[in-house]
């Protein structure tokens, strides 16, 4: 079995955009209504973080959207 390497991968969000078209919600107050920190909604709207597929579920829910308008997968073609 030969080792390569995968390509880059990043998960995407729109959660930013979602949070502005929903009563200009704080990132605080999506936070409560998932339950984890403020931080977490800031590392997840940055791309630092990738959230646990339950998370995402949530987010989706906060939002009342599917989760594929929420988040999406891309991976660089190298």
């Amino acid at each position: 079995m030969s080792k390569t390497a995968l390509p880059k991968r990043q998960v995407n969000n729109n959660i930013r955009r979602l949070r502005f078209d929903n009563d200009e919600m704080t990132q605080k107050q999506l936070a409560e209504i998932v339950g984890v920190t403020r931080q977490t909604i800031v590392a997840i709207e940055n791309a630092k973080y990738a959230p646990s597929l339950e998370l995402a579920f949530l987010i989706a829910l906060a939002f009342n959207t599917p989760i594929e308008d929420v988040f999406s997968y891309v991976k660089d073609e190298e």
